[in-house]
């Protein structure tokens, strides 16, 4: 017998992951992990068993967790020259400089992350999960617009090794993979089937794991055995808060988006909600709100180990007391949510940040490179604390409105995330949209002084922000810059879903 449920995902192969596991009989869990493999398949420069994420988990008796399997710094910082070097990936209309080479990489954790979830949550032998991925990687897959796109922008990272070339290299004889060829990795499918059979500790010990750390210490990275061995997948407590009439479990710290997203909507809750969607007077409490929570994050510091001071009450009253006062007039990420029959929520994010150019030999696996984002190395390179989680701004989420439907949902897109969260959660909430009306609404995003927005409001709604915010930019339509919010609704027992078209959504309901 299956199971009924519902999967939102980037990839119709990723979501199609999942389906075949609940129609097997699997739950949620069994389905969310089938789906991360396939997107390691699918979505080769988002996702890799090379990389890191978070799952929250909420069963259908309400107990919710959150499995943080998110990279470790080394714990050993670099004494000597090691490979780290600059490339610039191409967006297009801008350029933006990224740090790669065997220095790059930091503990993966997505394979501890994966069997963690199992052990506790999982109903499905785990040969059995990664079926669908084992099958996609030896068939293939046809890569679509966004795909290629994503390859597009990030060409040198995919070309900088002969073993990286060959995999992903276009068969028309140039440059990377096109729209319409065909992605397909034998030793991956090899590599998922072992892995299944052997265990986590074929990568945290054994065979896997050597090769990890001859690459290392033959070329100039930091892994060692320790690192490897010592990786452990932590269950967390979520972030509980309240916004209006709804309740949201969240991310919980090291990783700091969920906090600042805590952060934003307890600021817009005591605001009362703009009257239309889209008007003026909503466009400008979301753009102040994510000015504020930018000043927060850097005022506060945000130390990992202490993140949650960021909702200490005296630091809020501050920011909500000036907020009031303002006259009314001022990385490679993807993501996907599963719920079953059996009300069983499991919403998971995962990144390899842009990869370090590196495969692990004969697995078809890209190292990670999050040793190489600025945006997670705020204080400089290799300054980091040895043998620490690093922070993210994944912030996977459970929902619960006041009519107690619960909804999943995540999304990709960096320091977008949070944004791309916060906008759709007000326009469930105070807009009462519909999932499907508030993954797609246009969106804006604020970054430093330079505003962003959508292609979709109304002039007269964003002609009054042009001057006070002179460096802003105007997109013709949806966007990916604008994150890509994947989202299934529990509605008593009728399920749905919504995948972001920004980024390739789908959704598939059994």
């Amino acid at each position: 017998m299956g199971t009924r449920g519902c999967v939102a995902a980037g990839h119709a192969k990723t979501a199609e992951a999942a389906e075949i596991i609940l129609r097997e009989g699997g739950n949620a869990y069994d389905a969310v992990i089938a789906a991360m493999f396939a997107a390691c398949v699918a979505e080769p420069v988002l996702a890799s068993l090379g990389g890191g994420g978070f799952l929250l988990a909420q069963t259908g008796r309400g107990d919710t967790g959150v499995f943080d399997f998110f990279v470790q710094t080394p714990r050993n910082r670099p004494q000597d020259a090691v490979d780290f070097y600059p490339i610039l990936a191409d967006f297009g209309t801008a350029q933006q400089e990224f740090h790669i080479g065997l220095g790059s990489i930091a503990v993966p954790g997505v394979v501890r992350g994966a069997f963690a979830i199992h052990r506790e949550l999982g109903s499905m032998p785990m040969r059995k999960i990664v079926e669908p991925a084992v099958a996609l990687a030896r068939e293939g897959v046809t890569l679509n617009a966004l795909q290629a796109y994503i390859f597009s922008i990030v060409t040198p990272i995919y070309q900088a090794t002969p073993e990286a070339q060959a995999l992903f290299g276009s068969a028309q004889g140039e440059g990377l993979l096109k729209e319409g060829e065909v992605f397909r990795s034998a030793a991956m499918a090899d590599a998922l089937e072992v892995l299944a059979l052997e265990g986590e500790d074929l990568f945290y010990r054994g065979e896997i794991a050597q090769s990890i750390v001859r690459l290392c210490e033959t070329g100039g990275g930091l892994l060692t055995r320790e690192d490897l061995a010592g990786y452990a997948a932590v269950q967390r407590r979520p972030i509980e808060t309240r916004y209006r009439d709804a309740q949201l479990h969240l991310n919980a710290p090291p990783s700091s988006g969920g906090v600042l997203l805590a952060f934003a909507l307890r600021l817009l809750d005591s605001l009362t909600p703009a009257e239309a969607f889209g008007s003026s007077a909503h466009l400008r409490q979301l753009i102040e709100v994510m000015a504020l929570t930018r000043r927060a994050r850097i005022e506060a510091h945000l130390d990992p180990a202490d993140a949650r001071a960021l909702l200490d009450p005296g630091l809020l009253a501050r920011y909500r007391d000036e907020l009031h006062g303002r006259p009314r007039a001022n990385r490679g990420t993807t993501h996907m949510s599963v719920v079953d029959g059996q009300h069983n929520i499991a919403t998971l994010t995962l990144s390899n940040g842009e990869g370090c150019g590196t495969l692990i030999p004969h697995t078809g696996i890209m190292l990670n490179n999050m040793l190489g984002e600025e945006d997670l190395n705020p204080q400089g390179f290799h300054r980091w604390p040895p043998n620490t989680r690093m922070t993210s701004m994944m912030t996977p989420m459970v929902l619960r409105l006041a009519d107690d439907r619960r909804i999943a949902l995540g999304s990709g897109g960096s320091n977008r995330i949070r944004s791309a969260l916060m906008q759709t959660t007000v326009n469930l909430v105070d807009f009462g949209m519909y999932l499907e009306e508030a993954v797609s609404a246009p969106r804006v995003h604020l970054e430093g002084e330079h505003l962003s927005i959508e292609g979709g409001f109304r002039h007269e709604s964003i002609e009054p922000l042009f001057d006070d915010y002179p460096e802003h930019h105007l997109w013709d339509d949806l966007n990916l810059f604008f994150g890509g919010v994947h989202a299934v609704v529990d509605d008593h027992g009728s399920l749905r879903g919504m995948g972001d078209p920004r980024r390739g959504g789908v959704s598939i309901e059994i």
